[in-house]
């Protein structure tokens, strides 16, 4: 497949340079010293499995690349402003978008921008960073792809994806309920990343308490509930499993989101938190957990360490 990645961050880069490695031919949409380094050297990739360098096109003209089979989008939301006129010179008629922004509902934006039912939503689950200019790190052994209509089964437009990522080595799913699947990888980052966010610390603190608990235990139940109010098949013992998860697994993660804050760069809040207080709203269920952690982020949106 021809592919072009629109987003060359920690995500983008590591799937672009996967793919690249694998024969594909890919195409990164760069800037300044990360497109300069690309062009030089390609992309440098530390892996849990090893390090490798793969060869791919650079280019900040998306008209110079013309159009491609599949177009991963993986900016950040709040990049949209900007990104989203650089879509429309790569995608064709039988051109695929899967867009990998966290969320529950980004890909809704990127479909109303190209006015074509080709885009479709996406989930990953990587630990990953850029490291620097061209040079990406993937730590842990989880990669995991996630892609699918928006509604409704896989369709056999998926199929080339899914073997194409199968043959790059890539765990790959063309899930059958893609809104269960967004909601339930939002379900923990929305409320690690609300909480931890406002908190000004790490989960593991905030589960110290017994407050800090309760708070992360009704953000939980409170998204839950948004989510099956909107007609979402969420498992019936989806919040004990994230709770778990949490205590088991999670106390050292932390979310993007308070990265970002703590770096005084804009933030996806708007994704996260802001979406349950606006889906909330929209199907009558009351969010006062998120509600509360939305008013405390919210003066943070747009960067600043305050």
């Amino acid at each position: 497949m021809r592919i072009a990645v629109l987003g060359a961050g920690a995500v983008g880069g590591y799937f672009g340079a996967v793919l690249a490695r694998a024969g594909n031919p890919v195409v990164m949409i760069a800037r300044g010293e990360n497109l300069a380094a690309m062009r030089e050297h390609g992309l440098r990739v530390q892996s849990h499995w090893g390090k490798f360098e793969a060869p791919v096109m650079a280019t900040d003209d998306p008209r110079a690349v013309g159009e491609v089979d599949l177009v991963l989008y993986c900016v950040k939301t709040y990049q949209n402003g900007d990104a989203l006129p650089l879509l429309r010179p790569m995608v064709g008629y039988d051109t695929l978008v899967i867009t990998v922004q966290n969320g529950v509902d980004s890909y809704a934006e990127v479909a109303r921008a190209l006015e074509r039912d080709n885009v479709l939503p996406g989930a990953v689950y990587i630990e990953a960073e850029r490291t620097g200019p061209g040079e990406f790190k993937q730590s842990g052994g989880v990669v995991r792809f996630v892609f699918g209509e928006q509604s409704g089964p896989s369709t056999p437009r998926c199929l080339p994806v899914t073997e194409t990522f199968l043959e790059a080595g890539i765990e790959v799913l063309a899930s059958q309920d893609m809104p269960k699947e967004l909601w339930g990888k939002s379900l923990f980052i929305t409320v690690l990343a609300g909480v931890t966010g406002a908190a000004r610390t790490g989960l593991a603190t905030v589960m110290a308490s017994e407050a800090g608990r309760e708070t992360l235990m009704a953000a939980l139940k409170e998204v839950e509930a948004v989510a099956r109010a909107k007609g979402v098949n969420l498992d019936a013992d989806i919040v004990p499993k994230t709770w778990d998860y949490m205590v088991g697994w999670a106390k050292d993660l932390k979310a993007s989101m308070q990265i970002d804050m703590e770096s005084g760069r804009p933030m996806e809040l708007d994704a996260f938190t802001g979406a349950v207080v606006r889906l909330g709203k929209e199907t009558g269920v009351p969010t006062p957990v998120n509600d509360t952690l939305y008013a405390v982020l919210e003066p943070y949106k747009y960067g600043s360490t305050g």
